[in-house]
């Protein structure tokens, strides 16, 4: 019986410090410093939120440039939905994606010589590197 107050005791301290007090400082100090980073680091325009400037987006007329390929497998571009492809940098389907990616890019600009950038080729945090 003894040893349960000062366990009980330690437990809601830490529970406080690390539900509470630690989450709210975390927060806080965030939305201090930065405060457009901490909230999204959303693009505005007329009043109105139009995306996230760390999430890429789809562009499809011939007057854009060509986004960062997503993803996001059934909704490509979906922000709910970002992250990595999860196949390894030794994974064929990895490797004939992004082989379609330069063979897509290549016969939308047929005049470019130079190589195609591999930040167009390939998803963020894909893993893929070329050598």
């Amino acid at each position: 019986m003894i040893g349960l107050r000062p366990a009980f005791s330690t437990m809601l301290f830490l529970l406080l410090l690390t539900g509470g007090v630690y989450p709210l400082l975390t927060t806080a100090l965030g939305q201090w410093w930065f405060p457009w980073q901490a909230n999204g680091s959303l693009i505005h325009k007329d009043n109105v939120i139009r995306g996230s400037a760390l999430i890429g987006q789809s562009f499809t007329a011939a007057g854009y440039f060509h986004g960062r390929p997503s993803a996001t497998a059934d909704t490509p571009y979906n922000p709910l939905a970002s992250g990595g492809s999860n196949l390894a940098a030794s994974n064929p389907e990895l490797d004939a994606q992004i082989q379609a990616r330069v063979a897509a890019l290549r016969a939308a600009n047929p005049q470019a010589s130079s190589a195609v950038p591999v930040d167009l080729a390939t998803a963020s945090a894909s893993g893929w590197i070329i050598i």
